[in-house]
């Protein structure tokens, strides 16, 4: 909609001035009233919305919007007027002057609020919560944002009714490829990551991990990595607000670990009763906190600890904190998080004080990818190491650190921020944004702290992890090889960040199919791993998955298998049977298995994979997903095509109910469901189900994508058996010359392609053009010496 267009002749929008998982907010003028107003425009509905569904939905948010507009209460924003116009669905609000909480918190530069105004925050937001519980309406969607702290000191709650809508739109904040629709990860109480039911206690959860945040500069489990931030929420005791901040006020740590309790029963009854404790308390002193930067409390904004464990803060010779851009990298070295590790009393005393470090594996609720990525041939671990120092390491850096003292504070700080921003469009997905801010700000740190600095290499190392994901990776390759020399001169080459850098090289060159040197890079990283940290540290069993997962890239699988049963034992022993990371490494026992031809131990190492990740993650969780799928590939090479035909029916549907009939994952679900059908003899219909998927893998993913060529060649295989010898020799030309094309004429899947092409040749009698097609697939494959 256009900046000058009024919406039902009435409404005119000006400039936007704010975006979110639901859309945009626009500053507008009620040309009737001749008031000012906000606009909520809610995102497309797209025209891949069943029209059932998008039927459903208008009334759902007609439904809601009156809902909304019906709370009437100083604490809860007021809304005007709803609508649609040209297909977008919009609301009419107040305009609120102010900042929300998280606004606020940046602005402060991460650091908590004063003592007096949490308590006033947590009061006033008690009370508009009492007035809607009484209503009958919850949030559900309770966080920062959504608390608006206006001039005057007055606190409004937003999106009420519209929160809850959310879960039918798509729009809310996701655990970025979890399914978990409703809720923002810090923020959701542990019945809405089970699926349970909600009432209002989960909201008073929810303001339990606001109010700690404010209070304490970080939420209570701050970590990046999806699955340790539900398994936090889950299981893991918060620590108490003081350990972070010792000026609190005992009530007030008393009163956010009973909102923050594991059962709802265990919470305050309501927030009538919170609001109580809270007035009750206010009656003596209260603390005064020192405002701003002064303050004596100075927690970074994450701490990104792959598996949940607390950390301890590391001598830092630069004047900011660096983190990483997504779990999926590594974390600085002056990272620090709250939560208890998962299982910590099976962990060595020494690893309870140290960051295991970010990991993203296949399985990963943490990746922004589908688990499973044919592009890669991704199964084990994204990569990546530890920052923490061992016992075995100097405190501080061995290599020379510029210092810069005519640096002015102030643009260090600036840095910091665009840095910190970065870090937060890569955790929204938004990488050629998040990359251009990372390369800005390593350029601009270079230039005023020097090229060694460990701010500038941190700049550095996320543009490159930015680089990896946008499958750049040559250009990562480049960037990681520049910060792992770097951080070798300025911090040693044992040192833990150095590590990450060299692992993280490894793995690019996985990425460009350079295994060989992969593999030379990862035994060195591993060996300094040992010799530094010990054989069972996390960062050395992360690093021998990885070279466990190089090998079987090698072909060398029976030494994959090994040691990736190796691994798995140890993580087991160390983490849990059911640890993310333990089911990791199983998953990848469970494959070399399948490479080695022993399907029914696959079969049932996937089994125990998908089984306990269902415990542990929920049954939609991506990852179980993925392992489900591969129970059906198993099934289907043990000849038991009719269990495999009823197991991918039933991914199909949950795929398409979580991701949508277009999504990739969808598609492979199907394409598994199509190969089945002809494992039974059902040709006819594993042909259409073939064209079908063929179809729209070729208008969505493009019709030389891997995964379009696949389907081509399954439609040409169902052809065959059909006795269509023409039609399949047609569908399998195209594939082998858009291989050759893209692959090269002696690539191995060309040659499969061309050996195609000759048999239905041979089988339509064409006996010479066969002859000579296999004449010159064989020389390919075997040439003269």
């Amino acid at each position: 909609m256009a900046e000058t267009r009024l919406i039902q002749g009435r409404y005119r929008l000006h400039d936007v001035i704010g975006r979110g998982g639901m859309g945009e907010v626009w500053r507008a003028t009620d040309e009737s009233l001749g008031r000012r107003v906000a606009v909520k425009c809610l995102k497309p509905l797209g025209p891949q919305r069943d029209p059932d569904f998008t039927r459903v939905l208008r009334e759902r948010f007609r439904r809601e919007a009156r809902v909304a507009a019906s709370l009437q209460h100083r604490g809860v924003t007021v809304v005007h007027d709803f609508g649609e116009s040209e297909g977008v669905l919009f609301l009419v609000m107040e305009l609120l002057e102010g900042r929300n909480l998280s606004q606020l918190l940046e602005e402060n530069a991460q650091h908590p609020l004063p003592v007096p105004d949490v308590v006033d925050i947590a009061e006033q937001v008690a009370d508009a919560l009492a007035y809607t519980h009484r209503q009958g309406i919850v949030h559900r969607d309770l966080k920062p944002a959504n608390i608006m702290r206006l001039g005057d000191g007055a606190v409004k709650i937003c999106d009420f009714g519209i929160a809850r809508l959310g879960a039918d739109i798509g729009f809310t904040s996701r655990l970025t490829g979890t399914g978990i629709a409703m809720g923002t990860p810090h923020y959701m109480s542990p019945e809405q990551i089970s699926g349970g039911e909600v009432d209002h206690r989960s909201d008073l959860y929810s303001l339990g991990c606001v109010l700690y945040e404010i209070a304490t500069g970080a939420p209570p489990f701050d970590l990046d990595d999806a699955w340790a931030v539900l398994v936090g929420h889950r299981d893991t005791p918060p620590r108490p607000l003081r350990t972070h901040r010792a000026e609190l006020p005992d009530y007030l740590d008393r009163i956010v670990l009973d909102l923050l309790a594991k059962t709802p029963d265990g919470r305050p009854t309501d927030a009538g009763d919170l609001r109580r404790r809270i007035l009750t308390a206010r009656t003596g002193p209260v603390p005064t906190a020192v405002h701003g930067p002064a303050t004596a409390f100075h927690p970074t904004p994450a701490a990104r600890a792959a598996t949940g464990t607390t950390t301890r803060t590391l001598p830092h010779p630069g004047p900011t904190t660096t983190a990483s851009a997504t779990p999926d990298a590594t974390t600085s070295a002056t990272a620090t998080a709250t939560a208890t590790p998962l299982g910590s009393s099976l962990l060595p005393s020494w690893t309870r004080g140290m960051t295991v470090g970010h990991k993203a594996t296949a399985g990963s609720a943490a990746l922004r990818q589908p688990v499973y990525d044919p592009a890669v041939g991704l199964t084990g671990e994204w990569t990546t190491a530890s920052p923490a120092v061992p016992p075995a390491l100097p405190p501080t850096p061995s290599g020379p650190q510029p210092a810069h003292p005519a640096a002015p504070p102030e643009l260090i700080a600036v840095l910091d921020g665009r840095h910190r921003a970065g870090l937060g469009l890569g955790r929204l997905g938004r990488w050629e944004e998040a990359s251009d801010v990372h390369r800005s700000v390593a350029h601009d740190r270079e230039r005023v702290l020097g090229p060694d600095h460990t701010d500038t290499l941190a700049s550095r190392y996320e543009f490159a992890f930015t680089l990896s994901r946008l499958s750049r990776p040559a250009d990562a390759l480049r960037e990681f090889a520049r910060v792992a020399e770097g951080r070798a001169r300025a911090l040693g080459p044992d040192h833990p960040e150095t590590l990450a850098a060299r692992q993280e090289t490894a793995y690019v060159l996985g990425r460009l199919g350079r295994h060989f040197e992969a593999h030379d890079v990862y035994a060195s990283v591993l060996a300094s791993r040992e010799r530094t940290m010990g054989p069972d540290h996390p960062d050395t069993l992360r690093c021998r998955h990885n070279l466990a997962f190089n090998l079987g890239r090698l072909g060398r699988t029976e030494e994959s298998y090994r040691l990736a049963k190796e691994v798995a034992e140890a993580r087991a022993r160390l983490l849990g049977a059911d640890h993310p990371d333990t089911l990791v490494t199983r998953y990848e026992v469970a494959s070399t298995l399948g490479r080695l031809g022993r399907w029914s131990e696959a079969l049932n190492g996937y089994r125990e994979v998908a089984t306990a990740r269902g415990s542990v993650l929920g049954p939609d969780h991506p990852a179980t997903l993925a392992a489900r799928y591969e129970v059906g590939i198993c099934l289907g090479r043990l000849g038991r095509g009719a269990e495999a035909l009823e197991l991918y029916r039933d991914l199909v549907a949950d795929r398409t109910r979580i991701h949508g009939p277009e999504d990739p994952e969808t598609l492979r679900a199907r394409h598994g469901l199509g190969v089945n059908l002809g494992r039974l003899a059902r040709w006819e219909e594993a042909l259409a189900e073939a064209r079908d998927v063929c179809a729209v893998r070729e208008r969505v993913l493009g019709a030389e994508h891997p995964d379009a060529l696949l389907s081509r060649r399954e439609v040409a295989v169902c052809l065959g058996w059909l006795d269509r010898w023409e039609e399949a020799l047609t569908a399998y030309r195209q594939v082998a010359e858009v291989r050759e094309r893209a692959l090269g004429a002696e690539h191995p899947e060309t040659l499969t392609g061309r050996h195609d092409e000759a048999h239905c040749l041979e089988r339509l009698g064409r006996h010479a053009e066969a002859v000579e097609l296999y004449r010159r697939v064989a020389a390919l494959r075997h040439p003269a010496p």
